[in-house]
């Protein structure tokens, strides 16, 4: 019994040795709020302004870009070539070149909806169906 509370003991007191030389190593800030660097992914879903109704992002911004970009380029093809390219696709719909970007648009609001529902993070994969889709209803519908 004798040897068990020596055991005991000097455990106890290399717990006590253990924690002081890791404080005197750098081990005393681990408690502490640090310094972070700023990452891709951080910046990209790092708020651009604060105060308004809706959170502000690259990511967001370039969603927005993006699609009023789309309309603008529709209008001009609008004035370019008038009438609006319709066409009988494989979905046996009558569409002009916007049904097929609304067509598209929406699939792909779907096809990340259902990807975060079923597999969540990261999106690359439903980044590259969106752009497929996109493609085939462009080309096919």
């Amino acid at each position: 019994m004798a040897v068990f509370k020596t055991l005991a003991a000097s455990a106890i007191f290399s717990l006590f040795a253990a924690a002081a030389a890791a404080q005197k190593a750098g081990w005393g800030n681990v408690g502490q709020q640090q310094e972070e660097t700023l990452t891709w992914a951080k910046w990209w879903t790092q708020p651009l302004w604060g105060g308004t109704w809706m959170a502000w992002t690259a990511a967001t911004l370039t969603v927005f870009i993006f699609v009023f970009g789309a309309m603008i380029v529709l209008v001009a093809l609008e004035f370019r070539y008038p009438g609006g390219q319709e066409r009988r696709g494989v979905l046996n719909l009558i569409t002009t070149r916007g049904d097929r970007l609304f067509l598209s648009l929406l699939g792909a609001v779907y096809i990340f909806l259902a990807w975060l529902g079923l597999f969540g993070m990261p999106l690359w994969a439903p980044l590259a169906l969106s752009i497929g889709w996109g493609a085939f209803c462009f080309w096919k519908v």
